[in-house]
């Protein structure tokens, strides 16, 4: 039986309350199939031969298959997996949603391309809605309901330890955090990089220097937390520094890391500073702070996708630099205005006085030392604006998504 996740509260949603196809993207093993079948009782893969000629024979040969061409008392939901493998599957979508729409569920996952392959000319604007998915996090841990709309953060819930133990020794994506065996985790580990360099760089991008693209992403492996400048990996890799930007939106876009810019109210500046690299996978970390501030990374990206795909306001992520390189992790901005400050710590330390400084400069209402190795605390630090505080991320992380 599949273990509840959020992405089944999404989904449940999404049908009560629209008629638009539910695409699901994210992360190579991330889930997205299985969650899938759990809400549909038609299933269509392009990569089963059997599918993919059934798929091949038009909209039409589908709906006879599963009886959309004939009055029912309830719709059944239809998933198609893999299908932007097939090079006209935007068309094969518009026709199957333009004539049987209101006659099915459709829903549409695939791995990291298909968020790739959508970007590009979407013929399918508003015929569906997109749901990033992600791997577990503490608060999904704790519950699958979906946060009220009045208030976007939940209210703290505590998490047996030994589940928090699991999430920071294996990570977040279900097959290592569920199963909780080293030697189980440190295989699957290799074998996504590998079959994520090998496989999807291979089938998604022109790269032809795949040694060269193996070594850089052994080099952002040991950096994540860090920034990323963009001139000094060309030197390492002897290859150009647009070479080392267009493989770094490659390792983005099939989410093996992910970039957080430093945020400005004008735009244009913020594209000229350098960003911080983060990877996907905080448990392959072996320094506990990079590890503890990938882990705070992973959760609050989670966050502003999820919060900004359900339709409760836009969401950023990004972090604060001043020229007297004061600096703090993180800042949440919530329709176009800071929202909360984050700093990250493995162990206890003195509240940063960047946290202090960068709140009186935005305005944020909230500015949050997240310390890692603090114990649960059964309190809101979101209950009412304030001066700095230091909270637990037991606590904190708990009241994400």
């Amino acid at each position: 039986m599949p273990v509840p996740r959020i992405y089944d509260a999404m989904l449940a949603e999404h049908f009560r309350s629209n008629r638009q196809m539910a695409f699901l993207g994210g992360p190579r093993q991330v889930g997205k199939t299985t969650t899938g079948r759990v809400h549909s009782n038609a299933y269509v893969n392009w990569d089963n031969l059997d599918d993919r000629e059934l798929v091949l024979a038009g909209p039409g040969a589908l709906a006879e298959r599963f009886g959309l061409d004939r009055l029912r008392e309830s719709r059944p939901t239809v998933l198609l997996d893999e299908l932007h493998k097939y090079p006209l599957w935007r068309q094969f979508l518009k026709g199957l949603f333009d004539t049987y729409g209101d006659e099915a569920r459709i829903v549409v996952t695939g791995s990291s391309r298909l968020d790739v392959y959508r970007r590009g000319g979407d013929s399918l604007m508003g015929r569906y809605f997109f749901y990033r998915m992600h791997p577990f996090s503490l608060a999904e841990a704790v519950t699958q309901d979906l946060p009220d709309s009045a208030r976007v953060v939940r209210r703290p819930r505590r998490l047996p330890g030994s589940t928090w133990d699991s999430l920071w020794r294996y990570g977040g994506y279900p097959e290592p955090f569920l199963k909780r065996d080293p030697r189980f985790a440190r295989r699957w580990q290799a074998l996504r990089q590998r079959q994520l360099i090998r496989e999807e760089v291979r089938d998604l991008t022109r790269i032809q220097q795949l040694d060269q693209l193996e070594l850089m992403a052994r080099l952002l492996a040991d950096r994540s937390g860090q920034q990323l400048v963009f001139g000094n990996l060309a030197r390492q890799l002897r290859v150009a520094e647009d070479t080392v930007r267009r493989w770094t939106t490659a390792f983005c876009d099939l989410h093996f890391g992910f970039l957080v810019r430093p945020w400005y109210r004008n735009v244009t500046r913020s594209l000229r500073k350098e960003p911080k690299w983060y990877l996907r996978d905080w448990s392959s970390l072996h320094d506990p702070g990079a590890r503890a501030e990938t882990l705070v990374a992973c959760h609050l990206l989670k966050a502003v996708d999820g919060w900004t795909d359900l339709g409760l306001g836009e969401f950023e992520l990004g972090y604060l630099r001043d020229k007297e390189k004061r600096e703090v992790d993180f800042v949440v901005v919530r329709d176009g205005d800071p929202w909360f400050l984050v700093e990250a710590k493995w162990g206890e330390a003195p509240l940063s006085p960047s946290l202090k400084h960068f709140q009186d400069q935005t305005g944020a209402p909230f500015a949050l030392q997240v310390e890692l190795g603090m114990e649960y605390v059964d309190r809101d630090p979101f209950a009412q604006p304030g001066r700095p505080l230091k909270v637990p991320a037991r606590t904190f992380l708990a009241q994400l998504l």
